[in-house]
């Protein structure tokens, strides 16, 4: 028994320090960005920004850019249905692939988004959050670089495990997958035209770490043309908030503006949702 505070302080001088492990230089990548400029410092300060940078974007390289636009309300005034849209148009590069999440919340990942054409359109959503926490977009350009981006969010917090209104009303019971859709047209410049939709669907968003109230959310999601080809995909996680509102942009020849699109959803107890939109 004497000899435990001596072993004790050996493993804890021999133990390397998190800094240490976490400032260890990414492997250089295969592009025409220059070192300086790959594997920059998190400027939103997050104590899990190297864990949450190996989970979403593995070691390939990354910089923070001003063009990726986290748009968040100074303060989640309701932690249940917090605003969040991402900007990332003034990205030219085709991109492959779009990853959101909160670092702070219990269930990080909020949704990821990949598009047929490689030019991601504007997405506004609501969601959950936990406490007060940097907000992230990634968005993976052709190059093999991520390019992030981020707001931090003020919050008193609970959402997460705060259960829906679905469960003290039978409502949802009747009408789950009810599905309500809009869309709006506006003029761009060079002869093409932009389609907003704005979408909302029936569904308790369940995330599970409720007592007694399993996970029960929408899973996957689809914007489909008329012969089944999907031009968007989105992968949805727990955090998106209870009857989910989704609004993106799709830009198009004024010759193929009365294009007809179908949303496909389903959630992770297999239930599917239709809807010409």
């Amino acid at each position: 028994m004497r000899t435990f505070p001596a072993i004790l302080i050996l493993l804890c001088l021999s133990a390397p320090a998190w800094s240490q492990i976490s400032n260890e230089p990414l492997p250089k990548a295969s592009t025409d960005i220059s070192a300086s400029e790959v594997g920059q410092a998190d400027p939103l300060n997050s104590p899990v920004w190297q864990y949450l940078r190996a989970r979403f974007l593995g070691e390939a390289a990354y910089r923070f850019d001003d063009r990726i636009i986290v748009s968040v309300p100074p303060f989640a005034e309701d932690p249940t249905q917090v605003p969040l849209m991402v900007d990332v148009s003034a990205v030219e590069e085709p991109i492959q692939r779009l990853v959101v999440w909160a670092d702070l919340n219990p269930i990080q990942h909020i949704y990821s988004l990949e598009s047929a054409g490689h030019q991601l359109p504007n997405i506004a959503i609501r969601f959950k959050v936990q406490q007060a926490t940097p907000v992230r977009a990634a968005v993976l350009t052709e190059s093999g670089i991520w390019l992030v981006g981020g707001q931090y969010l003020e919050a008193a917090g609970g959402g997460c495990t705060a259960p829906s209104m679905a469960n003290a009303s039978p409502y949802w019971e009747s009408h789950l997958g009810e599905i309500e859709s809009r869309s709006f047209e506006r003029a761009l410049e060079k002869g093409q035209l932009s389609q907003r939709y704005k979408v909302k669907i029936i569904h308790p968003m369940d995330t599970g770490l409720v007592s007694g109230i399993p996970e029960f959310y929408i899973q996957q999601l689809e914007l489909r043309r008329e012969d089944q080809a999907a031009i968007l995909s989105m992968e949805l996680s727990q955090p998106v908030s209870e009857n989910p509102v989704f609004t993106f942009d799709i830009n198009a020849d004024a010759k193929n503006a009365q294009d007809h699109y179908k949303l496909w959803m389903r959630d992770n107890n297999g239930n599917v949702f239709e809807q010409a939109l």
